[in-house]
């Protein structure tokens, strides 16, 4: 009997040691959770910490300004916000064109701040939201990869993402952009999917929708999530992995999620009525034929439920057939078939070079090369394969998903570089996959070998050494991008050399200039990469800007640029313009000026009035400005503003970005004057000369009438006026 008794009495005592392994496993999953927080929020301050607290990039700026008249108008005024100070004459409606997620989330956490005493400036919490939802981003990355392969591997891909460069580039101090706030919901999005897909709770489909409606309010790649789902669904039915925990999962976030998405009112019908949604509707009606078939499977005999069979596949396929049809006719008379520019440059690499150079002309719309790669994801390009192989053993419906994220992922940033940012999590998950499955057959490996140490010991001891010198070397590389790579903001330059560091300030300085110097209603022409900051940081009207949503307005400033001077100036003039603002680095070697971004002023400009035509810019197919260049490229209004007075600075006119001399060292303005230059060149300002057309009128009514009272001496008779 006491054999008995005692294997009773370890019963409980298992069941304890257990119960306090659990429980100090979730604190020390905690407490690790935590420090990754602060390890993704404190990497990404070097920015203010080298520098100053300052917004970065171009589009930030405008993000800013939004969230500036959010905090002092309200959320009314914001929503019917008509912005007369940018795309002059047309203006802008703000709150029906931008994405509000951003804003709003800013907007809240400055609102709760100052409720509760703390009293920060609307700058400083545009700066730091980034880095904030970067820890956020982090440990929703834990709770998605948990769902799909336990605990340790969601610990060892947040912190993964806590530190990858290419996450680290978007989400620094100070970039205040949508994907600042996007990656987070992207993640969590895709969490919530897979919890209701491994729980079948309805709660969780709801908080399912709610997510799917931030993010469509954050980001317009929302698109992604609302195609990977329904391709993952698709996938589900077609291996046989259909499940009612399956239906849950996706048919409330079509129906709660559309509806959801249509009150964004820069989305609006667009959830409906774009090709971009319309596989997310296909895949709805096959899961509801599915689960037809199903259910009549469970009530029906095997007779019976053949010639139901029939009946229901026939039904649906006319069903979708019809529903194929009305889509055709929808999209048949767009002639992008309702897809967006962006979209078919996805599907079609080629299409935006073609036809829509204006997006073509971004430089995050250019495809990677390959050490982008291992720039912004480093060590983890040779995990993610062995991530892959993980998660098909054993295969699941969440490692399914997973699977077809990273496939889906890799391929659109090898379409466009700026969505690297969409691998990054993906790439983080599979290598997190990956490292946890291997410390587990290294640490099963150990214990086996625990009662004798044999020379297989000091192979596994090696192993481990080599894994923790790729971890080192993988930290190492993102702290530096942090630091180096990633921190320095556009608006303020910097550069080392013998002498030490040297700081560029000559955007800042421009635009102060701008706002110290001209007329509140002065209005400023650029090239649109500088409209954001123009009027967020000068407060200046402008003609275009970064939100590109005309191409005949900035195909007019193209053509501008590209004509002569006197073509120009009656251009510019008939815009109202009294400003215009060019960007050069020949002086100072910054590469990213007008005169390199010329040809695609000149591209988007022919696209619109054939006259400006390419080739005339070109010597023999080569961009050049020296003596070789064409006169057509001599005498447009870009190359005359980027150079006038050039030759000035080292009596030589060396151009240190193109590297050479330039072609036309003297020349002088005829319809322009310089009013301001900045300190090193970079930036240079111009205004319209005023009209001479009256002082030609009156010289040439004196003239008439001079000759008038000439002719009518020699004939012997005066002629008086018959208005006087």
């Amino acid at each position: 009997m006491a054999a008995p008794e005692a294997s009773t009495a370890a019963v409980p005592t298992l069941y304890t040691n257990n119960t306090l392994r659990n429980a100090f496993g979730g604190v020390l999953s905690f407490f690790i959770l935590l420090l990754i927080g602060v390890l993704a929020f404190s990497i990404r301050l070097f920015s203010v910490i080298k520098y100053e607290s300052v917004i970065h990039e171009f589009d930030p700026y405008f993000n800013y300004r939004v969230t500036q008249f959010l905090t002092k108008k309200g959320i009314y005024e914001f929503w019917n916000w008509f912005d007369d100070r940018t795309w002059y004459p047309l203006g802008r409606v703000i709150g029906g064109t931008v994405y509000p997620g951003l804003t709003l989330t800013a907007g809240t956490i400055w609102w709760l701040l100052n409720s509760l005493n703390i009293p920060l400036s609307v700058e400083t919490v545009c700066v730091f939201t980034a880095p904030i939802f970067s820890a956020f981003a982090s440990w929703a990355t834990y709770l998605l990869t948990k769902e799909v392969k336990g605990a340790g591997a969601g610990l060892t891909s947040a912190v993964l993402l806590a530190m990858v460069p290419s996450y680290i580039s978007r989400s620094v101090a100070g970039s205040y952009d949508n994907e600042a706030v996007a990656i987070f919901a992207l993640i969590f999005t895709f969490y919530l999917y897979l919890k209701t897909l491994n729980t079948g709770s309805l709660f969780y489909a709801t908080l399912n929708s709610l997510a799917y409606f931030y993010m469509v309010c954050s980001w317009g790649g929302y698109t992604f999530i609302i195609n990977l789902i329904p391709m993952h669904v698709l996938l589900c039915i077609v291996t046989g992995r259909y499940s009612s925990r399956l239906y849950i999962a996706y048919a409330p976030l079509v129906v709660l999620g559309t509806l959801l998405a249509a009150l964004v009112p820069v989305v609006g019908f667009n959830a409906v009525m774009t090709s971009e949604h319309f596989a997310s509707f296909l895949v709805f009606i096959i899961i509801h034929v599915v689960a037809f078939v199903y259910y009549i499977k469970g009530i029906l005999s095997p007779k019976m439920f053949k010639v139901a069979v029939t009946l229901v596949v026939t039904v649906g396929l006319a069903v979708c057939c019809a529903v194929i049809a009305v889509l055709i006719a929808l999209v048949a008379s767009s002639p992008t078939k309702g897809w967006s520019g962006r979209s078919l440059s996805l599907l079609d690499p080629t299409y935006a070079s073609k036809y829509i150079p204006i997006i073509a002309s971004v430089s995050e719309h250019q495809p990677p090369t390959w050490p982008s790669y291992f720039m912004d994801i480093n060590v983890l390009a040779f995990l993610v394969p062995a991530g892959i192989i993980a998660c098909f053993l054993p295969l699941s419906d969440a490692s399914s998903f997973v699977v077809l994220y990273i496939a889906t992922s890799v391929y659109f940033s090898g379409v466009m570089v700026r969505l690297m940012l969409v691998l990054a999590p993906a790439a983080c998950i599979t290598s997190g996959i990956a490292l946890s499955e291997a410390f587990d057959v290294l640490t099963g490996s150990i214990k086996f070998q625990l009662p004798g140490v044999t020379s297989n010991a000091e192979v596994d001891a090696g192993e481990t050494s080599s894994d923790t010198s790729e971890a080192q070397t993988d930290e190492v590389h993102s702290v530096w991008a942090a630091a180096e790579a990633y921190s320095a903001p556009s608006i303020v330059l910097t550069t080392r050399s013998r002498d030490g560091l040297h700081v560029f300030d000559d955007f800042r300085e421009a635009y102060a200039w701008l706002s110290h110097n001209t007329d509140v209603n002065d209005k400023v022409a650029s090239w649109w990469d500088y409209g954001y900051q123009t009027t967020a940081m000068a407060n200046r009207t402008v003609i275009v800007d970064n939100n590109t949503w005309n191409n005949t307005h900035i195909a007019t400033v193209g053509t501008a640029m590209s004509s002569p001077e006197r073509a120009a100036w009656e251009i510019f003039h008939s815009l109202d313009v009294k400003y215009v603002l060019v960007v050069f680095g020949g002086l100072i070697g910054y590469p990213s000026d007008d005169i390199n971004k010329f040809l695609w002023m000149v591209r988007i400009g022919g696209g619109v009035f054939p006259h400006i035509k390419e080739p005339d810019y070109l010597r023999d197919g080569q961009y050049r400005i020296d003596s070789q260049a064409t006169p057509t490229m001599l005498n447009c209004l870009m190359y005359k503003l980027s150079y006038y007075r050039f030759v000035e600075t080292d009596g030589k006119a060396y151009d240190r970005v193109r590297r050479t001399e330039i072609g036309k060292k003297y020349f002088k303005l005829t319809h322009f004057e310089e009013v301001f230059t900045t300190h090193h060149w970079m930036v240079r300002i111009y205004k319209l000369k005023p009209l001479k057309n009256r002082i030609r009128g009156k010289a040439k009514k004196s003239k008439s009438k001079t000759s008038s009272t000439s002719s009518s001496k020699r004939s012997g008779t005066k002629k008086k006026n018959p208005w006087q």
